[in-house]
Formats: structure tokens, C-alpha cells, sequence
């Protein structure tokens, strides 16, 4: 049988999809896609204080958004904790791991007393060769494994290129607590065995925990699947990304109007790049990403970068595909609902105006603040500079112009565009000397969209309506 890449995301729900997560999740699936292989999503879910049913639903939204899609069910590591059991009782069996009867106070003395002679503080193996029936009463053990005493454990990183970890710097960690709940570093092994994960890519602060986990796949006597661990993301400073600096959830730049897709070629570029290329689609992506790509330093969060970017995609958006992303982030935003109602209602109206609106626009949140103009109420009420603009000699100019536009034979961009310079011509104005005062008449705002994209977007009845709202009383 062919042999088939099979990667995994597997997040802690804590709430929401942090940018950090979203990155390894692109990863993960870029890799995947990139060879024709599955990604599967696993909610590690054993912390059951921190794990909420909102929360894994956060974590699907976020995905589900950046248009990340996974292969079957998502699997709840602590539905699986049987399964966890039932190795840990084969380890037990086979003699790769032991019950630890130590108490957390004789611990406690065992840690005091190795700092105060100078020793890094770790578990030393007093119950490792110890018979089960000393056994105290009433002490409920924990299981650890028995770690080789010398030697060393060697990750084949694909990332991080050979790493070595003598075996004498890793005790006997538990992998059973004594509530009979399996730990992370377990329950991981199992789950990913289970699951015909062939490759795991993550963040590279899991790669002190990688040594541990090979252990365990020798115990039980299982292949380990290729690893990789990716640098972590940094702030513009240089500093461990925070709250400050952009570590926030896929949600929150969804409401910071940011595109699905320009999100994505911005997370691939954070730590892997193909060459020069600052550009690039999704179907570019999968068929040029490889590990061997990924730097080992930690990259850099710009928000400057994401924004020209997004700017750049929303330029490249057909209207119609813009429009569904306006709708979805209107709809998680606190006061979009009208919008969206007016939206939904005047689509054609929305359509001839993306056209114009997106050239300026750098995030859907710049896009809905330029287009207002459209929804509304006459007569308008005019921001400052409109109401500066539109002085008695502009009232006096729309005065003229509404007559030509009136006169229009069509309501197209060349006609209208004829119009309004040939009446510029005849009254030897500059042309911005008539385009203001239109603007400020047909958006009540002094800055707007080009003023044939307005007029066209308004259409015929209601730009002369407007603009008539503006004239000096007969």
C-alpha cells in the first residue's frame, strides 16, 4: 500500500484560534495538500478546568474562517483516555514503565536536598527497581517510564536538523498521574499512532518535549513519525509575540477586516519563503511549500505587512467574492446588522460600487467606513470638510451641473464623465472645482470614491436627488 502523509492540528481549546496556531494549522495543511495527503484535527482536550464546548467551537470558527479544512471528525483526546489506559497497562506489563509510590512531600525533600548540593532537581528513580509489594497503603501511584540511564535520544528534525538529548538529562517523567488521567506527553504518542500520523509539525516549544516522546514510541515498540518544529513567532521588537504586538485570535482579524486569503499567504510568508515571492494563491502555496523552506529563527509579526497585503488582495477579489467576505465580517461585527440588512437588500447597488471602493481600501473595515455614502438617509448630514466645501459659489456650481447630468442621455461613466468636463470647460473651471462640491452633495463627506464610481453606484434618480438637496432655495 502507498504510503500516505498524514498530518494533524492539534490544538488545546483555550478559547480561541491564536495566530500562532493558525500558522501551524496552515502548515500542516499546506504540507498535506502538498502531497496529496490528509490533515486531521485533534482538540487536545485533557485539561477539562480550561476545555469549554465554546471554546472548541472558537477554535473550529477560526479555522473554518481561514478556510483551513480538516479530513473527518475532529477527535477529543479525553473521549480517548480508555485507550490511554489500556497502553500505559501494556507498558506496565512489558516492563518499559513502573508505579511510583512517592509521595508529592517525600518529592518536595528529594528536590530541596538535590538544589542545596548544587544538582539540577529531578525524579531519582527510587521506585524504578523497586519491588510493587513494598508498596505503602492508601498512596494512589503514579506511572512513570523507564527512561535509559545512558545513551542518548536523537530527533531527525526536518527543521531543526539533528537534535541530541542525552538520556541522562531526562528522568523517569510520568506518563499516568495517580487519578489514573494520562498526561499530555502520553496521551499524544497514543493519539498520534492511532491516528496514522505520519508527520508532525509545531511549534518548536514543543521540541524539549519531542526527546520524551520518542522514548515512548521505543517503549511501545511503535514507528515515531517524522517531526518538525517551527520557530515561533515574534513581535516587529523582536520580542515573544503578546496581545500588544498582534497575538490575538483569528476572530479579532476577521473584525480588523482582514481577507481569508491574504491572511494566509501572510501566515505561510512568517518563517517560509519560496524565493522573492511576496505574493502568493493558495494553489502557488501548496505546490511550492516544503520544510526545507522554514527558517530557523524566529519570524517577524508586521502588521504594515499584512495590511498592504490585504490591500492588495482586495484589489485582486472579483466583486462578487468580496461580497460574501464583506457579509461574513459585517455579520461578526457588533453594529454591522443594518448593513448587512441593507446589504442584502441592495446588492446590485453594492456591486457597482466595489469596483471603486476596493482601489482605496485596505481592509473591509476601511471598505464599509468609504462606502457609507451609499446607505445613507437624505437629506445627508455633511461631515466638516463637506459642509466647508459647500459654500454659496458651490451651491451655485452644483446649481449648473445637476442641469447637464439632468440631461444626460445615459447614466454611464463615459457620458457622465463628458458631461461634468464639459461643463467644467464652459464655466473655464478646474475640474476639481466641480468635483468637490458633487462629492461633498452626493457623500456628505469631503473624501469618497472616485465621483463617477459614486454617481454610477447611486444611480440616476437618487445622485440627482442628493445633489438637489444641496442647492441654494429658488
Amino acid at each position: 500500500m502507498a504510503h500516505q502523509t498524514v498530518t494533524r492540528f492539534a490544538p488545546s481549546p483555550t478559547g480561541y484560534l491564536h495566530i500562532g496556531g493558525a500558522r501551524t494549522a496552515l502548515f500542516n495543511w499546506l504540507y498535506a495538500k502538498h502531497d496529496g495527503g490528509k490533515m486531521l484535527l485533534r482538540i487536545e482536550d485533557t485539561d477539562r478546568a480550561r476545555s469549554t464546548q465554546e471554546a472548541v467551537d472558537a477554535l473550529v470558527d477560526g479555522l473554518t474562517w481561514l478556510e483551513l479544512d480538516w479530513d473527518g471528525e475532529p477527535v477529543s483526546q479525553f473521549a480517548r483516555v480508555e485507550r490511554h489506559r489500556e497502553v500505559v497497562e501494556s507498558m506496565l506489563e512489558n516492563g518499559s514503565a513502573y508505579r511510583c509510590y512517592a509521595t508529592a512531600e517525600e518529592l518536595d525533600q528529594m528536590r530541596e536536598d538535590q538544589r542545596a548540593n548544587g544538582l539540577p532537581p529531578r525524579y531519582d528513580g527510587r521506585w524504578r527497581d523497586r519491588d510493587p509489594s513494598e508498596a505503602p497503603e492508601g498512596v494512589p501511584p503514579v506511572v512513570r517510564l523507564k527512561t535509559p540511564l545512558a545513551g542518548e535520544t536523537v530527533v531527525d528534525d526536518k527543521v531543526q536538523g539533528r537534535v541530541v538529548v542525552p538520556n541522562k538529562d531526562l528522568d523517569d517523567f510520568v506518563i499516568m498521574r495517580s487519578d489514573g488521567t494520562p498526561t499530555y506527553m502520553l496521551a499524544v504518542v497514543v493519539d498520534d499512532h492511532d491516528m496514522g500520523v505520519t508527520d508532525v509539525i509545531r511549534g518548536d516549544d514543543h521540541l524539549t518535549n519531542a526527546a520524551k516522546q520518542v522514548l515512548i514510541y521505543e517503549a511501545l515498540g511503535w514507528d515515531s513519525p517524522a517531526m518538525a518544529h517551527i520557530p515561533l513567532i515574534h513581535g516587529p521588537d523582536g520580542a515573544k509575540l503578546s496581545k500588544r504586538h498582534g497575538a490575538l485570535g483569528a476572530e479579532a482579524y476577521r473584525e480588523m477586516g482582514y481577507l481569508p486569503a491574504a491572511m494566509r499567504n501572510y501566515l505561510a510568508r512568517l518563517g517560509w519563503s519560496h524565493g522573492d515571492e511576496e505574493i502568493m494563491s493558495t494553489s502557488d502555496m501548496i505546490a511550492w511549500f516544503d520544510l526545507g523552506s522554514v527558517g530557523k529563527s524566529p519570524a517577524r509579526f508586521d502588521f504594515k505587512k499584512l495590511e498592504n497585503l490585504n490591500g492588495h488582495y482586495m484589489r485582486a477579489t472579483e466583486d462578487a467574492a468580496l461580497l460574501v467576505h464583506w457579509k461574513t465580517y459585517l455579520a461578526h461585527t457588533d453594529d454591522g446588522a443594518a448593513i448587512l440588512d441593507w446589504l442584502n437588500t441592495h446588492e446590485g447597488t453594492a456591486l457597482a460600487a466595489l469596483p471603486g471602493l476596493k482601489e482605496r481600501a485596505k481592509t473591509l473595515v476601511e471598505l464599509t467606513a468609504s462606502a457609507s455614502y451609499l446607505w445613507r438617509q437624505r437629506p445627508l448630514d455633511l461631515d466638516e470638510k463637506a459642509a466647508k466645501i459647500l459654500n454659496d459659489e458651490a451651491r451655485a456650481i452644483l446649481s449648473g451641473v445637476v442641469s447637464c447630468l439632468e440631461a444626460a442621455e445615459d447614466w454611464t461613466a463615459d457620458i457622465l464623465e463628458r458631461e461634468v468636463k464639459a461643463f467644467a470647460e464652459a464655466k473655464a473651471l478646474k475640474l476639481g472645482k466641480v468635483a468637490q462640491p458633487l462629492r461633498a452633495a452626493l457623500t456628505g463627506r469631503g473624501t469618497s470614491p472616485g465621483i463617477y464610481d459614486v454617481l454610477l453606484a447611486l444611480g440616476r434618480d437618487e445622485s440627482l436627488a442628493r445633489i438637489k438637496d444641496q442647492l441654494p432655495p429658488a
